[in-house]
């Protein structure tokens, strides 16, 4: 598997090996020892998730303040711009978000550490998105930042108003919602 770094520490975007002949293709999706190497450090997964948005729909951002979950996404059918947002306090990219695409086509996948926020907006005609998570979900812990928050001002790549659920239309701003710097 291919590893690259993004800008904020911790964030990686993984690139399967994909061997392909006349008659498709085989990748290993995950490999437990192989991702522990790439992220440096222990890691335990408990939940996998799985959800299907149509055109233009637009999930996040989403964090829990307890039960933090680390996540590792990607797209098993169709296209979506996937976002990381760091909130964790103290950390030196704080306040900064990466964006990439994960496609069924590209196969890519985004390791997102716990302690970031979360959002992702779907690209093609509908979209299945799958991740494993490193805690459980907390339903009481959860939070959620306005994925068009002005301080954060996140490029995302919109062409039309985005479909968004009235729970994300309630998120607060980041200034509001993330832990604050030490």
């Amino acid at each position: 598997m291919n590893v690259e770094t993004t800008s904020i520490p911790g964030v990686l975007v993984i690139e399967p090996r994909v061997f392909a002949d006349d008659r498709g293709h085989f990748f290993e999706s995950f490999n437990h020892k192989a991702f522990e190497r790439a992220i440096g450090g222990d890691v335990r997964f408990v939940q996998d998730n799985q959800s299907f948005s149509k055109a233009n729909v637009l999930r996040g951002l989403h964090f829990q303040v307890e039960q933090p979950q680390g996540k590792l996404v990607r797209a098993v059918r169709g296209a979506i711009y996937d976002v990381a947002v760091d909130i964790r306090a103290g950390s030196p990219a704080y306040g900064t978000w990466v964006g990439v695409e994960l496609s069924a086509e590209n196969r890519r996948q985004l390791w997102i550490p716990a302690g970031l926020a979360h959002g992702f907006l779907v690209l093609s005609a509908a979209a299945e998105v799958l991740y494993k998570t490193t805690d459980y979900y907390a339903p009481a812990a959860e939070r959620c930042i306005l994925w068009n928050d002005p301080t954060l001002a996140i490029a995302w790549p919109l062409t039309v108003e985005p479909v968004v659920s009235a729970k994300d239309r309630q998120g607060t701003t980041f200034a509001s919602a993330a832990p604050r710097p030490v």
